[in-house]
């Protein structure tokens, strides 16, 4: 029974749950005053009754002692006995009437016998048989005389039932307006909750598995005070973050689809042109020697071209991976010198680009990877000369400011259009599209630029504007690479 009334009370609404905890501890509330006043009504009344007594029996003493006699003095429905007291014991004097006395006198000879041990005023509350419940006191007249007078409680105990009964009702519809009302309260109170948990429902049936997935709901509803409104500011933030973190999300899956198609593509050429020489020679076509021998370097070519791809694909996966195994070997070396040997190679296998180099001040100290280096400037270089028709002015400037080393490659060619700045450090893509593989690269090359950047704590930035492409790459002295 009790594990059931537990089990309907965890289903009960949490506004429900606190209404009728409200309405028991009003309940309690309501139990502690009603007891407090009868009890303050019943003591108050039975002082004005026992007042009452003292003062009838004060009279009543005096019309003893000068008459002999109650006549005049009496109540109605009360009790009177008049004991004469012999060898300390109380004898009832014969009544003026015979109903001065109950059918049963044994409980005010009681109290005559009290006050006869105490010697003072005795007051006591008894059930008289067949009576009811009286008021009893009693007094010495004179020596050797006492005086037991009875007051019947019937307009006492009348009052306080009616009290309790006009307690009961007015609690009992009071309690009854305050679970009502105090519900209503509280579920207008508890609205915003509700809300709140309507949009978690409806986000919980909305389909996040989609690659463009957002939330469009959100917990809208004012009210409900200060500590509503911090809820409802925390759950609102929470969702922009999971909108954030799909959008991101998203965003990653469409980079990891575009990355495998593009490296799938890139892949596929060289792989065909391998499979197709290796078809020649598997069918006696390129037996002619000169034949083979240029087979021979195209399959060579081929294979190089897919193992520098692999190279760049592996190195961005440990870069990528840093916090595991970084791929640098930091060492003391000079940028400027490395600069230097950087240009010599450029102008070695692109000498249809004019280049000018501005070192400044030299040396310049850091502890980098030099071999990475190295390949972040020959990227950006080649990136230059690749992109760039023959003729077209190149320059490197080297500068150290503000703590930070800054190497500036540019070139006077046609710019990079502005809808694709913001693309070209993504991996495979290429501004050209329609530029051969051959001249163009894969697309790699500043994607692996920057991500050594970043492995040494530094960046690579893009400023382009017609008839100019300045890359510039920073990286700060003398700290360690980031891992």
């Amino acid at each position: 029974m009790i594990r059931r009334l537990r089990e309907t009370w965890r289903r009960l609404r949490l506004g429900t749950r606190l209404a009728l905890g409200l309405g028991a501890l009003a309940l309690v509330v309501f139990a502690v005053v009603g007891t407090a006043l009868t009890t303050y009504m019943r003591d108050y009344l039975s002082a004005q009754l026992d007042d009452q007594l003292g003062l009838a029996q004060t009279a009543q003493s005096k019309s003893i002692v000068a008459n002999g006699t109650l006549q005049g003095k009496k109540y109605y429905r009360w009790y009177y006995a008049v004991y004469d007291v012999k060898d300390g014991i109380p004898v009832l004097r014969k009544p003026e009437e015979s109903s001065d006395l109950p059918s049963d006198i044994g409980d005010l000879t009681a109290v005559a016998r009290a006050q006869i041990a105490e010697g003072t005023e005795v007051l006591r509350t008894r059930d008289l048989t067949g009576e009811g419940e009286f008021r009893l006191r009693g007094c010495e007249v004179e020596p050797g005389v006492v005086l037991v007078s009875g007051a019947p409680m019937d307009a006492i105990n009348d009052t306080v039932r009616q009290l309790v009964i006009i307690q009961v009702v007015a609690f009992g519809l009071a309690l009854l307006a305050l679970v009502v009302l105090g519900r209503r309260l509280l579920r207008r109170g508890l609205q915003p909750l509700s809300d709140m948990a309507h949009t978690a429902h409806g986000i919980a049936s909305h389909d996040l598995t989609e690659s463009a997935a957002r939330l469009p709901l959100r917990a809208d509803e004012r009210g409900g005070g200060p500590e509503v409104e911090e809820l409802r500011t925390a759950f609102n933030t929470m969702l922009e973050h999971i909108d954030d973190s799909l959008a991101v999300r998203a965003e990653a899956e469409q980079r990891l689809r575009r990355f495998v198609a593009d490296a799938s593509h890139e892949l596929r050429t060289p792989l065909m042109s391998v499979r197709g020489y290796a078809d020649l020679f598997q069918y006696a076509a390129a037996n002619v020697p000169e034949e083979r021998d240029r087979h021979l370097a195209r399959l060579r070519a081929e294979a190089a071209r897919m193992g520098i791809l692999l190279d760049d694909l592996l190195l961005l996966a440990r870069l990528d991976a840093a916090d595991v195994e970084t791929p640098l070997r930091p060492e003391d070396a000079d940028l400027a010198e490395l600069v230097e040997q950087a240009a010599d190679a450029f102008r070695a296998g692109h000498p249809d680009h004019p280049l000018t180099v501005a070192l400044g001040e030299r040396p310049v100290r850091l502890r980098v990877d030099p071999v990475r280096i190295r390949q972040v400037l020959d990227n950006l270089l080649t990136n230059a000369a690749v992109h760039t028709p023959a003729g077209t002015a190149v320059s490197v400037t080297l500068s150290v400011a503000g703590g930070m080393a800054s190497v500036r490659v540019a070139d006077a060619g046609p710019g990079i259009p502005k809808d694709d700045r913001a693309r070209v450090f993504d991996r495979f893509y290429r501004v050209d599209k329609a530029r051969s593989r051959d001249r163009g690269g894969s697309g790699l090359g500043l994607a692996v630029a920057r991500s050594l950047a970043r492995a040494h704590g530094g960046s690579v930035e893009l400023a382009s504007e017609s008839g100019a492409t300045v890359f510039t790459v920073t990286i700060p002295l003398g700290a360690a690479p980031a891992r």
